[in-house]
């Protein structure tokens, strides 16, 4: 077992409605979910939920130096951890529901992209709604929000509740492929223009 494994393990035991997940995402996954990110300019970058940086590091080489990173991440020792392994990104140890003043802090107008690692089906509504209105006010009208859900999740009811959301928050919502070479199966969901 690696020790990102072993950290995830161990977090998802002691808290896992906040971590979701008993592994870090696979490469395959993070190129998914982290392909609206613009190839030039100097894009603003949301990551939610980094946990110990498998999306981190995608978005760190497709920015190549370039635009704002910044990683929002709830769990102080995956903060920590992530502050270490990526110098260069922008880490704050805080709830996601407060991006748009963490984005104000930083003199941030708004995201361009938002990725998000956050185990959706493991929250309840009020967060769901919270959490999303939060993204939604955060992005710009031209901008992307990408997130995953494990295979296994989609029947069950938050899962479903929260794509029902997804079309609530968000004008386009498009399905994307199902990543079968992650560790479970997942699907990514594309949304952009959220709506006023």
């Amino acid at each position: 077992m690696s020790n990102d494994t072993a950290l995830f393990l161990g977090q998802f035991l002691r808290a896992p409605a906040t971590i979701g997940a008993v592994a870090p995402s696979s490469r395959r996954l993070a190129a998914a979910v982290c392909a609206p990110i613009p190839e030039r300019g100097e894009p603003t970058v949301v990551e939610l939920g980094p946990g110990t940086g498998s999306f981190t590091s995608e978005i760190q080489q497709r920015l190549a130096g370039r635009g704002h990173h910044l990683a929002v991440e709830v769990n102080e020792t995956m903060a920590r951890l992530l502050a270490e392994r990526f110098p260069t990104v922008d880490v704050a140890h805080a709830d996601a529901s407060r991006l748009v003043e963490l984005l104000r802090e930083r003199r941030l107008r708004q995201a361009d992209v938002v990725v998000s690692g956050l185990p959706w089906a493991a929250f309840p509504q009020d967060l769901q709604c919270d959490l999303l209105d939060a993204v939604a006010a955060a992005m710009g009208q031209g901008a992307a929000f990408t997130t995953f859900s494990y295979m296994h999740a989609i029947p069950l009811s938050s899962a479903r509740r929260f794509r029902a959301l997804l079309a609530e928050r968000f004008e386009e919502v498009v399905p994307g492929r199902t990543v079968w070479r992650n560790a479970p199966p997942a699907f990514v969901f594309n949304a952009r223009r959220p709506r006023a």
